[in-house]
């Protein structure tokens, strides 16, 4: 006993959680003001795109959405789409989709506007693409679960937590995505933009940003699914929606319920990918190949 209580001593141990737990105490008396503020935008366009979605009548919201499938893609997904709605509307799982989805579109529309701009200033300097790979190595291998701590000493409970963290887990494809996109454009063709005269930022917005959009959709795929992986994490610091029902039905063990919540999840993670797929499908540059292979 006494060998095996010696032997489990480390050899000497760092206090980095301590310190990391210090730093975010002081942030969070520091920036009081400035999070209060946060808070109170994100709460403002969570709530008012969680009215938008849930206050009309579900039918009319799933004809909406049913359209934008079809516009998109064609028939085949709209009528996808009804099928997969009305099959949530069926389970009682409507008004928690809809939070749910509230959630996943506000945190990536803000993961995606701090995304393509860092991947567009990494696809351009090398020095900044050093910088932040280690820094998106860890936002994508930390467990999604820690990010929810900092967040609610910050935040406190309810959908802003959820967002933020949301936010930060689902934010690293997108910066990958459009620096990969943007680097493996033809030099030939920058190097034509130059010798015409073009300006860095005309060569960025009608050259580089056009060629590379097949695969910045495709990272905007990744952070729009992760954001919903993320978004049903978010119920266990009190968000809204589907994840809230997973984790009650966890709690009781209540097959039933995780069975319609989980379900749901994938109706909307379904409907979101073949919407991004379609949007991307639909670029320039993705008709061109279409063409060119057929």
């Amino acid at each position: 006993m006494t060998v095996l209580a010696a032997s489990s001593d480390p050899l000497f141990r760092l206090p980095l959680g301590e310190w990391v737990d210090g730093a975010v105490t002081a942030i969070t008396h520091t920036f009081d003001g400035l999070f209060d503020a946060i808070k109170s935008v994100l709460e403002g366009g969570y709530d008012g795109l969680e009215y938008v979605l849930a206050a009309p009548p579900a039918w009319a919201v799933v004809l909406v959405l049913a359209a934008l499938a079809f516009f998109l893609k064609g028939w085949q997904l709209a009528v996808t789409a009804l099928v997969g709605f009305a099959l949530i509307i069926g389970v009682d799982q409507w008004e928690n989709a809809m939070a749910t989805l509230a959630l996943v579109l506000v945190a990536s529309v803000i993961a995606l506007a701090i995304a393509v701009p860092l991947g567009i200033l990494a696809a351009r300097n090398d020095k900044v693409s050093a910088a932040l790979r280690p820094v998106l190595d860890f936002m994508q291998t930390m467990p999604a679960f820690v990010y929810l701590i900092p967040t609610v000493v910050i935040f406190l409970t309810g959908a802003v937590p959820g967002i933020v963290a949301t936010i930060v887990f689902a934010m690293a494809p997108g910066v990958r995505f459009t620096e990969l996109g943007i680097r493996q454009v033809d030099s030939e063709v920058v190097e034509a933009g130059h010798a015409f005269g073009a300006s860095p930022g005309r060569i960025l917005r009608q050259i580089q940003i056009p060629l590379a959009l097949p695969t910045i959709m495709a990272g905007i795929n990744q952070v729009i699914m992760l954001a919903l992986s993320m978004a049903v994490i978010s119920g266990m610091v009190g968000a809204d929606g589907l994840g809230s029902d997973v984790l009650s039905a966890l709690s009781r063990v209540d097959v039933a319920l995780g069975f319609e919540a989980g379900l749901a999840v994938v109706i909307l993670a379904i409907y979101l990918d073949r919407m991004t797929s379609a949007l991307a499908a639909r670029a320039p540059v993705s008709r061109a190949l279409q063409l060119a292979a057929v």
